[in-house]
């Protein structure tokens, strides 16, 4: 067992980090047992012993703000290990178990949740999480432990950056290869941008990276502004905006006292400032009425992708919750399961994590996105992204995103940030 002097560091880790980002349960044939610990999720039962048992970790804001993330997530992990097994929910002869823990949204819960996972679950793979705060707080121990950890959904640069080590892959993108999907689609030459964001470290980060993609895009800066992330009147710096007179305003915002309304009222897009930022997940679709017909970027919407996995996912999605389309992260979810399949069948069901480092470094699989693939270098999968226009739909209760163009890996391409 790993020395417990390490767990000391890792609460220093815990201090330094803070949180950032971005309980239905599928019939996947699975019973489920319900601990004081967490929900152990054996996968399959007619696998004999010998075949032995591969078991994954999953950690996810279950309960709290980030709730609905959390859940997209584990149901895309549910509904992904069921089509990279064919529905055997078995991988090289063994079976799979799934053994998820709440992170609350609390660094130092998920530095507890992991301990317990890999000491006392004795898990082969962690996944997670659902805030980067959380992700940064549980990095050291797989390396700690040798063991692989697939980052989902959490998008902090870092990650793949300064904080780096090798048993980590991310299945999710990163904010710079969102600010790079975001030049994509509205920067090129002779374009006047500016930029909104809040005032903290999220702003700062994705202003910075969105600048260097559009300025290599020929694109000008001329404003970037920020504001209070807890401000809730927006006038007098969206007034310094419309006075700047840029061909596009780009946002870079999070949070639920948003900028959207006033935006509208200051009626920015009649006076020849186009609208740009990410599309968001489907209830926060709901209040972006204000912004239809914005071009922008988005990293997933269920009817942007045209492949068989997407179409597999929506279908089935569909037909266990409710007719509910899958929303933001549930591919995520997806991509994260099968991205460990894959792996395990290649090592032949080896779940040593120095192993798993030579096979899944420069490794390419199929996901309901299309293909990624993890960057040797950084480990970050390298995947399509989408140049979208929000249009209004009969029947539909919120602004759609409709498909400009898919951006592809190649575009999206973030710059490697861990120097190692």
């Amino acid at each position: 067992m790993p020395k417990k002097w390490g767990l000391l560091l890792l609460f220093v880790f815990v201090l330094i980090f803070s949180a950032a980002c971005s309980d239905d349960s599928s019939s996947t044939g699975t019973t489920k047992e319900e601990t004081d610990e967490g929900t152990t999720t054996p996968v399959s039962s007619e696998v004999t012993e010998e075949g032995g048992t591969i078991k994954i970790g999953v950690l996810a804001s279950l309960t709290g703000a980030l709730e609905s993330y959390g859940k997209q997530t584990k149901n895309g992990f549910e509904l992904g290990l069921e089509y990279a097994t064919d529905g055997t929910l078995e991988v090289a002869g063994k079976k799979i178990e799934v053994v998820y823990e709440d992170t609350e949204t609390k660094p130092e819960v998920a530095v507890q949740k992991a301990t317990k996972l890999l000491e006392e679950d004795e898990v082969d793979f962690l996944v997670g999480s659902s805030s980067s705060g959380d992700t940064l707080a549980v990095l050291p121990l797989a390396e700690e432990y040798e063991k692989i950890m697939i980052v989902e959904p959490a998008v902090a640069d870092s990650i793949t950056g300064s904080e780096f080590n090798p048993y980590i892959f991310r299945t999710a993108r990163n904010s710079s290869q969102d600010a790079v999907a975001g030049a994509a689609a509205i920067a090129k030459p002779g374009v006047k941008i500016a930029t909104f964001a809040p005032d903290y470290s999220f702003g700062w980060d994705g202003v910075a990276a969105f600048k260097a993609a559009a300025e290599k895009l020929g694109a000008e800066i001329v404003l970037e502004e920020y504001a209070d992330p807890a401000a809730t009147d927006f006038t007098s710096n969206l007034q310094k905006i419309i006075q700047e007179k840029p061909d596009y305003l780009f946002v870079v915002w999070a949070g639920a006292n948003s900028p959207w309304n006033q935006i509208a009222d200051l009626k920015m897009q009649e006076k020849g400032i186009k609208i740009s930022t990410g599309a968001p997940d489907i209830p926060a679709l709901s209040i972006m009425e204000p912004l239809v017909g914005m071009e922008g970027f988005s990293v997933y919407y269920h009817t942007l992708p045209d492949n068989p996995i997407n179409d597999w996912l929506v279908e089935e999605h569909k037909k266990r919750f409710n007719g509910e389309v899958p929303d933001l992260f549930t591919p995520g979810g997806m991509s994260a399961a099968i991205s460990i399949v894959e792996a395990l069948k290649k090592s032949e069901g080896n779940a040593d994590g120095n192993e798993l480092i030579k096979i899944m470094e420069g490794m390419s699989f199929e996901t309901p996105k299309g293909t990624m693939t993890f960057r040797p270098e950084d480990h970050q999968a390298l995947q399509p992204l989408y140049s979208i226009k929000l249009e209004k739909q009969e029947g539909v209760d919120y602004p759609v995103p409709v498909l400009i163009r898919e951006l592809s890996p190649e575009e999206t391409e973030p710059p490697i940030l861990n120097n190692k």
